[in-house]
C-alpha cells in the first residue's frame, strides 16, 4: 500500500441544522443537506456531481495537452436524477461534454479516454 494516494476531508457540524463544514488541505467549504428545504450552499449531491464533472474537465484537458490535441475549451454538464422514494440513490446520471477547438472525431476520442479511466 506504499503507492496509494490518500485524500482526506474532515466534515463537522456548522451550528446550522442541515449544513456541514468540510475542510481539506486548508480549504473549507459549506455543504447543505440535499433534503434541506431551502439550501443556501451547494448541496452534498451537487458537490458529489461537481467532483465527477470537474474530473471530466481536468482529465480531458490534461490528456488533450499531453496528446497535442488543440482543445480550446470544455464544459461538462452533469445531471443526477433521484426519486422521492429513494433520495439517497441516483436513478440516473447524464453527462454532456461540449469541447471546443477539436474535430468531432477528436472530441469522441477525448470522451472515450475519460470513460476508460
Amino acid at each position: 500500500m506504499a503507492d496509494m494516494k490518500i485524500d482526506s476531508v474532515k466534515s463537522s457540524n456548522s451550528g446550522i441544522l442541515g449544513r456541514a463544514l468540510s475542510a481539506a488541505r486548508g480549504h473549507r467549504v459549506a455543504l447543505d443537506s440535499s433534503s434541506r428545504p431551502q439550501p443556501d450552499a451547494l448541496t452534498n449531491s451537487e458537490a458529489f456531481l461537481a467532483g465527477v464533472s470537474s474530473c471530466g474537465v481536468t482529465l480531458i484537458e490534461m490528456h488533450a495537452k499531453e496528446s497535442g490535441v488543440p482543445l480550446t475549451g470544455i464544459d461538462v454538464t452533469i445531471e443526477g436524477a433521484r426519486s422521492a422514494a429513494e433520495p439517497n440513490r441516483f436513478a440516473s446520471v447524464t453527462m454532456t461534454f461540449e469541447i471546443a477547438g477539436v474535430s468531432q472525431a477528436q472530441a469522441d476520442e477525448l470522451v472515450k479516454t475519460y470513460r476508460g479511466r
